[in-house]
């Protein structure tokens, strides 16, 4: 039998253990509103029984662990959606701010057949679309008019406005790709950062777990937390250690291993001097280029690599196409000074493309004429015209303007695409995190009822000792 005193001790350890499991209570509450905790609880059992003449008796309740309540695999889901959605949101930043170079209008709420017509070319287009359509007109003017010094200045005007767009949209996009490069380097540093912090939380876990007693349980909620804003950058790969410690890969390059920094991120430049990113061994300094597939980093290179540039590329072969078809026509013929041979646009592409200043500064030089001292001939001004409805071979046989509203209505496509994609993810994410937060996140009603519980326990408890108390004062007075 236990006897009085070891009742006595019995009651004070229910007490120890009720009051322990109202501080736990208590711990939670003060977290519900910190979105890295997950919920904890006591583990109890009960005591090691004797063996007594009428049977096994028990000694009451030991608190054995405050347990941290966690699901490991919609921890690892959740991880995984985060790189996804890292990726969608730079790709969506990008991609947004593309169109805004542009300077196009396009109608990306369209959905269905609504939404192959955007793909085709439909919409408000301006900007470069009506620059192509004024030039052409303009050089209908002159083929009406080919002596009027007005149409002829117009025209000049027309041309520089056209020209100044295309070096505007590349001039925007080409610091738009230095922008998109400057992000790579602060993401990549900002990860750096996170993997110095999960290498310090591995460490500080691994002593509080192995050297000292018992989970820790807030020391791993930081270190997921910590982990989770990496996998927004960058995706990763974890791989959890007995002792506690989690090591962290990238396309299986180990980049913390324990409380280590095995390699570290950076860039290099590739052969069209653009950011990608690479492993640097911290032992001897050897560097890997890594292959990314999700995270904010991904999505700005792969955004940067396959749309903007290629978008830049496509509006330099426009720009180039229209410089040598309207020159090639344009040498050939004569202005009303009778002198021929000059080129109408200089230039080789939309970063270059500007009206020759002799005809700015003197319309008379433009070439409308097919033949020499004929001012009234506007042979030469009506086939520039003519152009605008023609398709052009190295343009996929399309005219400049469908050609233009093709490549902007692919960004516009893409970006639909991609709006809805992050839509459809932030759906998949929020999910997850109902699911994960109704199992590790905190009920007020139940931690109240918890408290409750362990108030009444606690409670009856100390009756529990009182009641043992009052007996031992009676033995006691038994021998007075």
């Amino acid at each position: 039998m236990l006897g009085l005193f070891g009742a006595l001790d019995m009651g004070q350890r229910s007490m120890q253990t009720q009051s322990q499991g109202i501080e736990i209570s208590g711990h939670n509450i003060a977290n519900i509103s910190n979105p890295a905790f997950s919920r904890q609880r006591l583990a109890i059992q009960s005591s090691v029984t004797l063996q007594t003449k009428i049977g096994s008796q028990g000694t009451g309740v030991d608190a054995v662990a405050i347990m941290q309540v966690r699901d490991a695999l919609i921890d690892r889901q959740i991880q995984n959606e985060l790189s996804i959605s890292g990726y969608l949101e730079s790709r969506q930043n990008a991609l947004q701010r593309a169109q805004s170079d542009l300077g196009d209008e396009i109608d990306r709420l369209a959905s269905g057949a609504e939404g192959t017509a955007a793909a085709q070319g439909s919409g408000s287009l301006h900007s470069i679309a009506e620059g192509i359509t004024d030039l052409f007109n303009a050089f209908q003017s002159v083929a009406t008019s080919p002596t009027s010094m007005s149409e002829r200045q117009i025209l000049t005007i027309k041309a520089q406005d056209l020209a100044s767009r295309f070096n505007l949209v590349d001039n925007r996009l080409s610091q738009l790709i230095t922008g998109l490069n400057d992000s790579v380097e602060e993401y990549l540093s900002n990860a750096n950062t996170i993997l110095k912090e999960i290498a310090r939380l591995n460490y500080q876990i691994f002593n509080s777990e192995v050297v000292g007693s018992g989970i820790a349980n807030d020391l791993r909620d930081q270190r997921q937390a910590k982990i989770e804003e990496l996998s927004q950058l960058i995706n990763i790969t974890t791989a959890e250690q007995s002792n506690g410690m989690v090591d962290i890969s990238v396309s299986g390059q180990l980049l913390v291993s324990g409380n280590q920094i095995s390699s570290s991120l950076r860039t290099y430049l590739d052969s069209n001097g653009n950011k990608q990113v690479e492993a640097v061994d911290s032992s001897n300094g050897n560097a890997t280029p890594l292959t990314l597939t999700g995270g904010k980093i991904f999505g700005v290179i792969d955004t940067r690599d396959n749309d903007i540039i290629s978008l830049k590329n496509n509006l330099n072969t426009l720009a180039a196409e229209i410089i040598s078809q309207v020159n090639q026509i344009h040498t050939t013929g004569y202005s009303l000074t009778g002198s021929t041979g000059e080129l109408f646009f200089e230039g080789t592409d939309a970063s270059s493309m500007q009206v020759n200043q002799k005809l700015v500064e003197n319309p008379s030089l433009i070439q409308a004429a097919g033949t020499p001292d004929a001012p009234g001939d506007n042979s030469k001004a009506l086939e520039i015209a003519r152009l605008v409805s023609q398709p052009i071979a190295s343009l996929n046989n399309q005219t400049f303007n469908q050609r233009y509203n093709q490549i902007a209505a692919s960004l516009g496509q893409a970006l639909y695409t991609t709006n809805n994609q992050y839509d459809d993810q932030q759906v998949v994410q929020s999910l997850l995190k109902k699911q994960r937060d109704s199992i590790s996140g905190v009920s007020l009603d139940e931690e109240i009822t918890n408290i409750m519980k362990y108030q009444r326990a606690f409670q009856a408890s100390a009756k529990f000792i009182n009641t043992l108390d009052e007996m031992l004062d009676t033995v006691m007075s038994l021998k007075r």
